[in-house]
């Protein structure tokens, strides 16, 4: 009998939250005959022992970026790497949201501070912006993020941290985001399976569960498809799964990210999710 093809999903070992949904993902593949394992990135294995290697859910890659991506480049070449590591390494650094904008994909305003800079203060008060959230360049889970008023002391102390530890960015505060949350669209293999609204908790404006965010159904509109699509239409390469983030910005969606390298896929969130990922994964091995 022949054994079924196995395939390795990636995460981490050290994490901020367990992981919620990878076990449907398993259950899905298995139901197609393909076995997983669960491994973490920095495990001592031979990756070559999988055909197919997909960054799933490292959630501490973050905190290791040198290391993170020079595993992916090295695991490239032994097996066959999703998403792509031209893709993980673009998306690994929030700056391809300043490429993204140039190219004309509707995003929310952002200070862009490189770490070290000595006139971030001087920079923020000249862009005249009253709530604004601070937050590293290279983050997940809104880590490190502040809302206060531009020119607050606390905002200013935590800028100069956050900047002495490396890039940062600045964002005018987007009041739609703790009215109506942030409308999360998921694709697999290029095309669209399901999306989501995540509301943050009264007085907060993290949508992520670990502060309390709590997740919705959502019937995308023709406009935030639109935008959807204009990102994965400029990644770096084609994406097996993605994520795009959007928010009401001057009465139309605006990107506010393109999570492609370790993002949570709601695959619980519909009876089809994980099946849609499951096909797209079953296809490659």
């Amino acid at each position: 009998m022949q054994a079924k093809p196995r395939i390795a999903l990636v995460t981490g070992a050290e994490m901020a939250k367990p992981d919620p949904e990878t076990h449907y993902l398993v259950a899905a593949l298995a139901q197609l005959g393909v076995a997983a394992d669960i491994v973490p990135w920095d495990a001592p294995v031979d990756w070559a022992a999988w055909p197919l290697v997909v960054v799933r859910t490292p959630w501490d890659y973050f905190r290791r970026l040198p290391e993170f991506l020079a595993w992916a480049e090295r695991t490239r070449r032994l097996a066959r790497f999703v998403n792509p590591y031209e893709v993980i390494d673009w998306n690994s650094h929030k700056q391809y949201l300043r490429g993204l904008a140039e190219a004309g994909i509707a995003t929310v305003p952002t200070l862009w501070l490189d770490h070290g800079c000595g006139d971030a203060r001087a920079r923020l008060a000249a862009r005249g912006w009253g709530e604004v959230v601070v937050k590293p360049a290279v983050s997940i889970g809104a880590i490190g993020a502040l809302r206060a008023a531009a020119l607050d002391p606390a905002c200013l102390e935590h800028l100069d941290r956050l900047v002495a530890e490396g890039d940062v960015m600045v964002q005018p505060f987007v009041a739609s985001v703790a009215e109506a949350g942030e409308v999360s669209l998921v694709y697999f293999g290029g095309r669209f399976s399901h999306a989501i609204r995540k509301q943050p908790a009264p007085g907060d404006f993290r949508v992520q569960d670990m502060y309390g965010g709590t997740v919705h159904p959502h019937q995308p509109t023709a406009a935030e498809l639109a935008v959807a699509d204009a990102v994965l239409a400029r990644t770096p390469a084609p994406t097996t799964y993605a994520r795009i983030d959007l928010v009401e910005f001057d009465g139309a969606p605006a990107l506010m990210e393109a999570e492609l390298i370790e993002p949570e896929l709601f695959l619980g969130a519909t009876p089809e999710a994980a099946t849609n990922f499951a096909r797209v994964l079953a296809g490659m091995v």
